[in-house]
Formats: structure tokens, sequence, C-alpha cells
């Protein structure tokens, strides 16, 4: 029973047989059919003109990053993004520009302080090249930014000419989470990335949308960090029935979340914040188990129930596709036994 992450998702069987009879062609010549009917699908559900078959969401983001910004820019984003703590620095090391992190609140940015942090035109400061934002918020234990928080940095954005990206990973997750079309979110994004091997379960890949001129350059940069691929229709078609037909079904993974976070409330040492659990992410306190992180997690694995930490007396569980109701009752009696 594997809660480390909805990136462990196996395609389904449907993907696989995609994957082998999928039509392909030359990408880097715009020639696969396949990958051009994912990223026109993608365009198309995303509200934008145009979308870029990316190898993974960190790709996305950069490649984002790089068409947006100069080397010397300063990019905004909340404290404890993804881009800010989970990508190796690529920002700084590829794109040469400066991150400034502010904190936010369950990953929100005060549009406030966005502002006050957008720089004037000074010979000492950098210039703001962009403001990016992160829904649902992985660090923030899966929380959906709100829609009116994003609509009013947006409308910042664009009153100072600072272009907006959305690192959409989980972004699916946050529409279904209110029940609101993509595009509700998009709408204050120039450009999104989004994931489609994690909930979404294909094995690879993801896509960035923007404008047609926006793509046409972030191609280029996808090509310079070595993502121009060949005959990749083969895996960009699970894409494509993850983006068709693999959405809805997420709302089972946020309904598993909420069964695994109450059950885990009821196990004594143990303490959930049950009503922050808004998507597929449960964060576990565990200090009342006098445990360390690392004790714990062994335990677990003993019961066959794989969870990572997150900080310290924290552990994360991510639920997906695969883990079933039957599967989070049987963690459940697996942890109360580990804990005996």
């Amino acid at each position: 029973m594997d809660f480390r992450s909805d990136t462990v998702t196996k395609p389904t069987e449907e993907m696989r047989q995609a994957m082998a009879t999928a039509q392909v062609g030359d990408d880097v010549y715009g020639e696969d059919p396949t990958v051009n009917r994912l990223e026109e699908l993608a365009a198309e559900k995303l509200g934008k003109e145009a979308a870029l078959f990316v190898t993974s969401g960190t790709q996305g983001n950069q490649v984002a990053v790089l068409t947006h910004c100069r080397a010397g820019d300063e990019v905004l984003l909340e404290a404890e993004s993804h881009i800010f703590l989970y990508e190796g620095g690529a920002a700084s090391a590829l794109a040469g520009v400066q991150t400034r992190p502010l904190a936010g609140n369950r990953g929100a940015m005060d549009p406030i302080q966005v502002k006050k942090a957008l720089r004037g035109e000074d010979i000492h400061y950098p210039y703001s090249g962009l403001i990016c934002l992160e829904n649902t918020h992985n660090k923030s234990g899966g929380k959906i930014v709100p829609l009116e928080n994003m609509r009013a940095i947006y409308e910042i954005a664009r009153e100072k000419q600072v272009p907006v990206h959305l690192d959409g990973a989980r972004l699916f997750n946050a529409a279904v989470g209110i029940d609101q079309p993509v595009t509700a979110f998009t709408q204050y994004a120039d450009t999104v990335q989004v994931c489609l091997s994690k909930g979404l379960s294909a094995p690879i890949g993801s896509v960035l949308a923007g404008s047609k001129s926006f793509i046409r350059e972030a191609r280029k940069w996808r090509k310079r960090l070595g993502g121009g691929l060949r005959q990749v229709g083969v895996i960009a078609a699970p894409g494509i029935i993850a983006l068709e037909r693999m959405v809805e079904r997420l709302a089972e993974d946020h309904v598993h979340a909420r069964m695994l976070a109450e059950g885990l409330a009821a196990i004594q040492g143990l303490k959930v914040a049950i009503e922050g659990v808004e998507t597929n992410i449960v964060l576990c306190d565990i200090k009342g188990t006098n445990l360390s992180n690392e004790e714990f997690l062994e335990r677990l694995k003993a019961e066959q129930v794989l969870a990572v930490p997150f900080d310290e007396g924290i552990i994360r569980f991510v639920t997906h596709r695969e883990i079933t109701e039957s599967a989070v009752h049987n963690a459940l009696k697996g942890i109360q036994k580990a804990l005996k």
C-alpha cells in the first residue's frame, strides 16, 4: 500500500494498449500526430491558445521561467513552492534569475505583499520578470489556493505588466476539489504547467500551455534542455487518455484521503487536521508516538504501508488511483498494529 506519492500510480491497461498502437512521427519536426493531438487537447482544456508536451513538471516550469525571463530578472514565488524548494535551484542555474520567496498562508501569497515586492524603476534593482503561483500547493498538504487570491494577484500583475505562471502539477485536483472547470484557475495565469503522471495516471510527461507566441519560444527552450524528442507518440498517447478520462475520478482520491485522515486521527498518538484535507494529501503529526520519522516509517514498512517524511514529526500520505477504499482500511489496520 504505497502512499508515498501519486507519482507511483501505474498506467491503466487502456493506456498500455494506446502506447502499443500509437501513431508516431518525429516530434522535433512537428510530425508526431499523437503529440499534436495531445497538445491541441491540452490547450483546449486549459483555455490557452497552444500547448507543449514536456518530459516532466520540473521541465515545464523551468521552460516557462526561461521563456518569460531574461538573466538577471527576479521571480516572485511562495516560500514553500515546488519551484523554490524542489527543483534543484534550476531557475538560478539555468535561467540566471533571482528567486524572491514570499511567505504564504496555506500556499497563498498575500496580494498586498506581492504588490510591494514588485520592483520599481531603479538602477539598483533587478527587473520583476515573473510571478509564480502553485495550485494545489504541495508543501501545504494539497491545499487549494482560492480563486479570489489568484485573481487579486493576476490583476496586480497585469497592472504592473508582469507575467504570471501557474505550477499546476495537481491543478485538476484543485478543480475537482471545488467542483469548478480548470479554466476557472487558468484564466488567472498567462502560462500553466500540468502533470499527466500524477493522479491522472499517465506514465510520463507534463504539458505547458500559453499563447501561441509563448509556446513557439518555449519549444526552442525545450530543445535547448534536451527535451526535443522523436517518435514520442508512444508516451503522449496515455496523456490523451489521462486528460479525457482520468480527471473526474480524482474525486475518489479525495474521498479516500478524507477517509484515511479520519482513521489516522482515531489512532492514539497521531494527529490530523481533518478539515485541512482538501484534496489527496494527508499530513499526519506523529509526535505523540515518541518515534522519529525514520522509526515510524520503518514500522509502517514492516506492515506493507509506505509513506514519506514531510517535516520533523510529520508524515505525508498521498492517495491515488491504486489506493482503494479497502487499501485505506487495510493500511489503517497495519498502522494500528505497527504502533502497538
